[in-house]
């Protein structure tokens, strides 16, 4: 977070200028990126202009800018505009706007063109404002680039309510798979109307084709869709087959309850939750219908057992894993795994790791060991085990609960391989207060240490929380999230950028 202010003669309005982080999105109109405060000690000053600066290189990466007057209001809204105008090096917002006694908030955004790169670095700030006939400069000191991304989904977008649980996997060269939450009615969870949607995309993310359902139960039994719901996906790459594999919990009967607290033990349908798989054989443009695992690895005293969320692993012997959690007879939580090791055609599950635990990431480290990093319901830091026997044993890492904070919350951790080194990057929201200030975090030691330097703001406003990582290739990683701007963003990272980390 930057902020700059001016304050001039006695009796002048005070002028502060905040540029927060957020990304700018293409598919989005209103992208902010400066927040103005305007301090008047009168009633009787009028704001004429306010000037803004794009960088000239990257001009015909923005199309407009625009500006809002949200009187003493700081958040941001769209609902006054007070300017309008085409990107240019020096942009002219023109206006009559009479400010009040105190504060006075607008906002400037940038709408981007459809030439924006999702690689592209922008640098835009407010180079001066016009009261009552004075040109009022402004500090142009520590001016942040903005990053560009793509709102992947958004609120209310084909007349969805809300997209959720982002899964992100590489399949292939070029070929990226995106998966989600598709909820049609409400923000809310399992039990709801929701069908797992996908996103593909077969140019390293630049573009991605319209959104489909891959999992939908329908009305099946007899019970209507609202209560035949099938979310949280996670999505797992097998290279040595080029088969695509998404998990899903389907959750089926009791309408307006939260299957978290409602499924039940047992392992019919009507009685507990399901877990269901689905395959694709040609990179995504066709899937199998839902195979059911549940008897295969669910404790019948367990009341529920479903997958990661996010994204599994194919391990160096060829190895299928999920990261999964369970919900034992006496409804504790544990995360663990789910393995199959003849591709996909019988599947085995692990003990649990550390109770109170849930949502899981899985890697598997140089020494063939799985690492399992863990949304811990305690708060406050990840927990972090490994095992070297697919899961019948757990250890504790030396850095669980001290290396990562975490304000419960779902996070990401993969393998990026650059150069014949091994890296690890993780994201979440790197508070411990709410889940704001979305962050990649690299580590050179598998996991030991995870160096300030290190680590890449892409978002700090207040969001659902939730991400997904992969590599692209060698020199890039793509990370899926859930923004304060867009129910799902999708940003390009250069590696090189990520390791030089960022400061606020």
């Amino acid at each position: 977070m930057l902020f700059a202010k001016t304050v001039f003669a006695q009796n002048a309005p005070e002028i502060g200028v905040w540029y927060p982080v957020y990304p700018v999105l293409k598919e989005k109109i209103d992208n902010p990126f400066a927040r103005l405060n305007i301090y008047s000690l009168t009633e009787e000053l009028l704001l004429e202009a306010v000037i803004v600066r794009v960088d000239t290189q990257k001009e015909s990466s923005i199309a407009k800018v625009r500006g809002f007057y949200t009187g003493q209001d700081s958040v941001f809204s769209i609902s006054r505009s007070f300017a309008t105008a085409v990107a240019k090096e020096q942009t002219y917002l023109g206006n009559h706007i009479s400010l009040k006694k105190g504060n006075n908030y607008l906002w400037i955004s940038l709408q981007p063109t459809e030439h924006m790169s999702s690689t592209d670095r922008l640098e835009a700030y407010v180079e001066a404002v016009v009261i009552d006939g004075e040109k009022h400069s402004l500090p142009m000191k520590d001016i942040p680039l903005l990053r560009a991304g793509i709102a992947l989904r958004q609120h209310g977008e084909d007349n969805v309510h809300t997209y959720r649980i982002p899964g992100l996997v590489t399949a292939g060269e070029d070929t990226l798979i995106a998966v989600y939450d598709v909820r049609y009615n409400s923000e809310v969870d399992l039990q709801e109307d929701i069908d797992i949607g996908m996103s593909r995309s077969t140019n390293g993310g630049e573009t991605w084709e319209p959104m489909k359902i891959i999992m939908d139960r329908g009305e099946w039994g007899g019970i209507p869709e609202e209560a035949n719901g099938v979310g949280d996906p996670a999505v797992l790459f097998d290279p040595t087959t080029n088969t695509l594999w998404v998990a899903g919990l389907w959750t089926h009967g009791y309408p307006g309850q939260r299957a978290w607290n409602a499924s039940g033990s047992g392992l019919s349908p009507s009685k507990t939750g399901q877990f269901l798989l689905i395959k694709s054989e040609d990179g995504g443009l066709t899937w199998s219908e839902p195979i059911n695992i549940t008897e295969q690895i669910k404790d019948p005293s367990w009341t529920l057992l479903l997958q990661g969320p996010g994204r599994g692993i194919t391990t160096r012997d060829g190895t299928l894993v999920f990261p999964a959690q369970y919900k034992d007879a006496e409804g504790m939580p544990y995360a663990t795994i789910i393995f199959s090791q003849d591709r996909g055609k019988t599947w085995q599950i692990g003990t649990g790791a550390k109770s109170n635990t849930t949502e899981a990431q899985v890697v598997q480290l140089s020494d063939g060991l799985l690492m399992l990093n863990m949304r811990d319901n305690r708060g406050g830091a990840r927990s972090v085990y490994v095992t070297e026997d697919w899961g019948k044993t757990w250890a504790a890492h030396p850095t669980s609960r001290q290396a990562l904070i975490e304000p419960i919350s779902m996070a990401s951790i993969i393998v990026h391989k650059r150069n014949r080194r091994r890296y690890l990057a993780f994201s979440n929201p790197n508070a411990t207060d709410q889940r704001r200030r979305m962050t990649i975090k690299v580590s050179e030691d598998e996991g030991m240490t995870w160096p300030k330097n290190y680590q890449l703001l892409l978002d700090e406003g207040i969001s659902r929380g939730y991400s997904s990582l992969t590599s692209i290739d060698e020199d890039t990683i793509g990370i899926l999230y859930e923004s304060s701007q867009a129910d799902l963003v999708f940003q390009k990272i250069r590696w090189d950028e990520l390791l030089k980390g960022t400061e606020d």
